[in-house]
């Protein structure tokens, strides 16, 4: 597979295959800390509508990984072959990974419970948990309580689990401390699906892409303007982008590297 960066939709994306980025993290966590993004719709509109600390987090990312069969379906209209990596199967396949290696994970958001139960799922992990209050990214204090508290654990992964724009922002700014290593990625509900507080749709279903309509059923109130009126706009930005005949092929950005 071409392994270079594309351009898509105004967004860069890495052309790796699960293994590939798998291989990636757990070779890399020794390293100056470095994080992954994975962009879906949703992300995408957020991006084009309002998203300059995100687009700064964006472009700082070393890897930014497809999360979305739709948008790999409109990106197949255009010739472009965009692999899907999801961040929740990523997520999946790197724990019992870094378990088998008893690496050590920093988590940022999620619950106690919920990562003590990741742990005892997968002996051999060990698990440092840190949650920041409501509304965190708003004050410095408790940005820089994250900060620090990831840095002085200097794990091997960190997993960013506060929402987004809120985990990616975090990301880069803790991408800012040079004494921060590790690898972190921004994973947003994914240990909820590993210890089963939540239930991702069928295999079938995602085939099809239509996890989002699983999502809404299963919360619509809190997921219906998400789904039913932001997501859409993709069509209209996609339609947009093939009319202004935009260049997607381009020289992987040494941004993020």
């Amino acid at each position: 597979m071409d392994r270079s960066r594309i351009w898509f939709l105004g967004q860069a994306f890495d052309r790796l295959t699960m293994p590939d980025v798998v291989a990636e993290i757990l070779g890399g966590t020794e390293r100056p800390f470095r994080f992954v993004v994975t962009p879906n719709v949703h992300h995408l509109v957020r991006l084009h509508d309002d998203g300059r600390e995100l687009r700064a987090s964006y472009d700082r990312a070393w890897r930014v990984l497809c999360d979305s069969r739709i948008l790999a379906r409109l990106a197949a209209l255009r010739g472009i072959d965009l692999p899907v990596v999801t961040g929740s199967d990523l997520t999946a396949a790197l724990v019992p990974a870094a378990a088998k290696r008893c690496l050590s994970i920093t988590v940022i958001g999620s619950t106690a419970e919920d990562c003590a139960k990741l742990a005892l799922l997968h002996p051999g992990l060990r698990i440092e948990f840190y949650a920041p209050p409501m509304g965190f990214i708003r004050s410095e204090t408790e940005i820089a309580r994250c900060v620090d508290f990831v840095v002085a654990k200097k794990s091997d992964i960190v997993f960013l689990a506060v929402g987004m724009p809120q985990q990616e922002i975090l990301a880069r700014r803790i991408a800012d401390n040079s004494e921060a290593r590790g690898v972190g990625l921004c994973i947003g509900a994914s240990i909820d699906f590993l210890t089963g507080k939540q239930q991702r749709a069928p295999q079938w279903v995602q085939k099809l892409s239509l996890e989002w309509l699983y999502r809404l059923l299963s919360d619509p109130r809190r997921l219906a303007r998400r789904y039913l009126i932001e997501c859409p706009r993709i069509f209209y930005l996609f339609a947009l982008d093939t009319l202004s005949g935009a260049q997607e092929e381009a020289p992987r950005a040494e941004v993020g590297r």
